[in-house]
């Protein structure tokens, strides 16, 4: 099934996604500390594949994003899964400066065996892209690109037992259109990087 819609029906889609993840959250009243988290980071812009990323032998373009992300911690589960919503405003820079904006939901899971030292965690998150113009690197790589693309996160986060609201987080941010299915779409782009958490 392919996802064909015009941009004013993409736009409101987009829009209302970011909406409902944003915003939501805030008519929750019972809110527990650090459920809320606020991060920053940077990252370099591959066209590369996503193997290639995990593999570590990825090409990188002269291009970077910077993004802002709000997340909110909505439920945990069994084996102590953490789930969370998470919004993001992106500025790229360098070969493309458009805008991006994320709407995902992330589960986490907490690594235990060494907490007394370090504390660390594994999240992967689920959601939508959108990209205010056709981002150029996707154009250069691929035959066919979208505005529109499925988000995926991968992300290891890292703090020290003394200040466990501050987190050191490794990112890698991609876009593509899940084999076909965002407007026939095969692949996208990857960003590889490094920010700052705060949980409050």
């Amino acid at each position: 099934m392919n996802i064909r819609m015009n941009t004013k029906k993409r736009n409101l889609l987009s829009f209302a996604l970011a909406s409902l993840l944003l915003f939501y959250p805030l008519c929750n009243a019972g809110m527990a500390a650090e459920d809320w988290a606020l991060t920053i980071y940077s990252a370099r812009i591959s066209g590369d594949s996503l193997k290639d990323t995990f593999v570590m032998s990825s090409s990188y373009d002269h291009s970077y994003l910077l993004a802002l992300a709000l997340s909110k911690r909505v439920a945990s589960s069994w084996k102590r899964i953490e789930w969370e919503y998470e919004g993001q405003i992106v500025k790229h820079y360098g070969d493309q400066r458009h805008m991006e904006f994320n709407c995902l939901i992330a589960a986490r899971y907490p690594v235990f065996l060494w907490r007394n030292y370090i504390g660390t965690s594994f999240a992967i998150g689920e959601g939508v892209s959108y990209a205010t113009e056709t981002p150029e690197v996707e154009a250069v790589h691929y035959d066919e690109t979208s505005k529109l693309l499925n988000y995926l996160l991968f992300e290891l986060a890292f703090s020290l037992p003394k200040v466990p609201e501050w987190n050191l987080v490794a990112r890698i941010h991609h876009r593509s259109g899940v084999f076909g299915l965002f407007n026939g779409v095969h692949g996208a782009s990857n960003a590889v990087g490094f920010g700052l958490r705060y949980r409050f």
